[in-house]
């Protein structure tokens, strides 16, 4: 019989992986394809399968990321950044920036097609990502406006157009501070150790920590010599001659300002494991702590800032990305096959609330008026009275504010199963009815790419395992339906939901802090954001080494800031756990059963809210004085009351 034929991808794929091994001068790399690419560890690269419509664009951001990680094999060694990385929780991300600019550019300068790789890397990750100036101002991202001017130093390349603002921003206060050991960098690309002895001397330049005398482990001499003495490293320097630790910034560079506090809580929250977790994924041993840490009771009103040890390896990402076309459409089917007969009971409810918001947004008229349509229903007035005036009407329509609903659905591992199933099928059969009533509609997920850590976590351990280091895990939040993409086409991304392996470890604070800023983006006058959730935020990892209490605590700080600032509307579902303790709208089910009807309930609550709203509102303006303007005093009242209504509901 004939072989099959070869996948059009099959030559693409070769000649990437042959570039990649002569760029790394490692003729055993080996170049894999998967949806929880793109990272590297040891000799092995992970890259995100190509799409099957292959794209110039699609190509070369591909390429650009072997190129990362080719160029990080070649010229970067792990060992010796270890060794120099500064102390300080706020001049490690710019220091790990500033090597990943240092090993790009020297591909870049060497290499014109490596140059266009990764400007093709770089452009499609800031075109993902939108920054706020009040935002940037209260926590300056001086990681990445820093990498982005070292870039521009070493390559001649000017940042993406979405990042010059940024640059622009805070460009000159850092070349105030620090523009003479800026220039110095140009001269170092190709010495490791120093270069990091020129970017710990900007770390200090900015303030952001003197590394260059309280740091008596990391060497300041001129050979750049390492030193005996560097605390609890010894058990991972074993492998760092022999294996990559995972790519620390090839993907994104998206590392950000860590905030320094002391670390103390109130009370120990029991850790809610997945009792159905795989350990065949978990990485290497915890290290400080397998279990959580007990806070000092005694510490009750002491501030705790939240922090994140490194956002390197954090994705968003959306659901197609993570997952081939052919498993997508086999995910959706099961899906739907699992849940025929809840699928006929969602609907119904929906249908009901369909007819609600229908009927919100049906038009009527006003009567009586002395200008508009004739009304001719009341022309026998005029017959059997003559000297009755004419009547007109005219056509009002109800107050409808734009309005756009965001679902935020716990990805977790506690969600395994029935839970997570019926929660996919709620929302996309709720997001479908409100896109016949003109809502738009987002659905988006929020869990960890790794059990206990993951990538960043490693980062953690070689470099010399900080204290107090914040969130330690890499966030993957997942865009399963943008608000403006039609239900048609994202219909069978839910249906990754059901895929093996995606449910890991939540982490709510972040979570909300991302969905809630996609919805202060949006141009809608109304925006409500629905939580569904089937517990309190646990990730291993980060509360080994904080206490127990850090992640539940930064979320009940998310929550009142939105509830008490925020223009969005904020309500949450929780199943078998309690959330009201910690939003003030929100419901708890018992049953996950119930999930379909409590969402259109909570949703209906809040339209019949927006309709009593505006009835009071309409209600206080017709019951104002009397207006004396017109010919006569009640035809001048009845025209400048319902002009008021129709401005003030405008």
């Amino acid at each position: 019989m004939a072989k099959n034929p070869e996948s059009p991808l099959e030559p693409f794929k070769r000649a990437l992986a042959h570039a990649a091994r002569s760029l790394a001068e490692t003729p055993d790399l080996e170049i894999v394809y998967s949806g929880e690419g793109p990272q590297l560890s040891g000799n092995r690269a992970v890259l995100p399968h190509p799409p099957r419509d292959l794209t110039p664009e699609d190509a070369a951001r591909i390429r650009g990321l072997a190129d990362q990680m080719a160029l990080r094999i070649a010229h970067h060694d792990p060992a010796a950044h270890a060794k120099t990385r500064p102390q300080s929780g706020a001049g490690q991300p710019i220091y790990d920036a500033l090597e990943q600019a240092r090993i790009e550019a020297i591909g870049a300068n060497a290499m014109g097609g490596v140059k266009s790789n990764l400007r093709a890397v770089m452009d499609h990750s800031w075109a993902r990502r939108v920054y706020n100036e009040v935002e940037a101002m209260a926590n300056p991202p001086l990681a990445e406006v820093v990498s982005l001017m070292v870039r521009e130093r070493l390559t001649g390349e000017p940042p993406p157009a979405m990042a010059r603002a940024l640059v622009d921003m805070f460009r000159g206060e850092i070349e105030a501070k620090a523009g003479a050991d800026l220039a110095k960098l140009e001269g170092t690309v190709h010495d490791q150790k120093a270069f990091a002895r020129i970017a710990r001397a900007i770390i200090r330049d900015l303030e952001m920590g003197d590394d260059l005398s309280d740091a008596p482990e990391q060497p300041d001499d001129e050979d750049g010599g390492s030193e005996e003495g560097e605390p609890e490293t010894s058990d991972n320097d074993d492998g760092d001659g022999e294996s990559q630790s995972p790519q620390q910034s090839a993907m994104d560079d998206d590392e950000t300002q860590s905030r320094e506090s002391e670390d103390a809580d109130s009370q120990m929250m029991p850790s809610e494991q997945d009792p159905d977790a795989d350990d065949t994924d978990e990485p290497p041993e915890m290290g400080d702590g397998d279990t959580p840490a007990r806070p000092d009771p005694s510490g009750d009103n002491r501030a705790v800032t939240y922090k994140v040890f490194t956002t390197a390896h954090d994705e968003v990402v959306a659901a197609e990305e993570l997952c081939d076309p052919e498993e997508l459409t086999r995910l959706r089917a099961y899906l739907d096959q699992q849940l025929a007969s809840v699928s006929n009971v969602v609907s119904r409810l929906a249908n009901r609330l369909q007819r609600k918001l229908l009927a919100q947004q049906n038009r009527s008229w006003s009567f009586d008026l002395e200008e508009g349509l004739l009304d001719t229903a009341r022309l026998t007035r005029v017959i059997t009275d003559p000297t009755a005036s004419l009547a007109f009407k005219e056509e009002e329509d109800t107050e409808f504010r734009d309005t756009v609903v965001t679902i935020l659905i716990d990805n977790s591992g506690s969600m395994r199963g029935r839970p997570i199933m019926v929660a996919a099928v709620c929302a996309d059969i709720l997001a479908r009815t409100l896109e016949r009533c003109s809502v738009k509609t987002e659905i988006l997920g929020f869990t960890t790419r790794a059990w206990k850590g993951g990538t960043s976590r490693e980062d953690w351990l070689k470099a010399g395992k900080p204290a107090q280091p914040g969130r330690l895990n890499d966030l993957r939040h997942i865009i399963y339906k943008a608000a403006d993409a039609p239900w048609r086409r994202a219909r069978r991304n839910l249906g990754l939901m059901m895929r093996e392996g995606l449910l890991k470890e939540n982490i709510d604070g972040e979570a909300l802090i991302w969905a809630h800023h996609r919805l202060i983006g949006r141009p809608e006058q109304r925006r409500i954001l629905l939580v569904i959730s089937d517990g309190a935020p646990v990730d291993d990892s980060t509360l080994s080494v904080n206490s127990g209490h850090y992640l539940e605590r930064h979320l009940r700080e998310v929550i009142t800031e939105i509830e008490a600032k925020s223009p969005v509307q904020l309500i949450a579902i929780g199943i078998g756990h309690d959330v009201t303790r910690y939003y003030k709208n929100a419901v708890t089910i018992v049953d996950v059963e119930q999930l379909a009807g409590a969402m259109v309930e909570q949703l209906a609550d809040l339209f019949d809210e927006e309709v009593r709203r505006v009835t009071r509102k309409n209600a206080n303006l017709l019951s104002a004085p009397p207006s004396t303007e017109g010919p006569q005093g009640g035809g001048g009242m009845r025209r400048s009351t319902f002009k008021e209504v129709r401005r003030a509901t405008a």
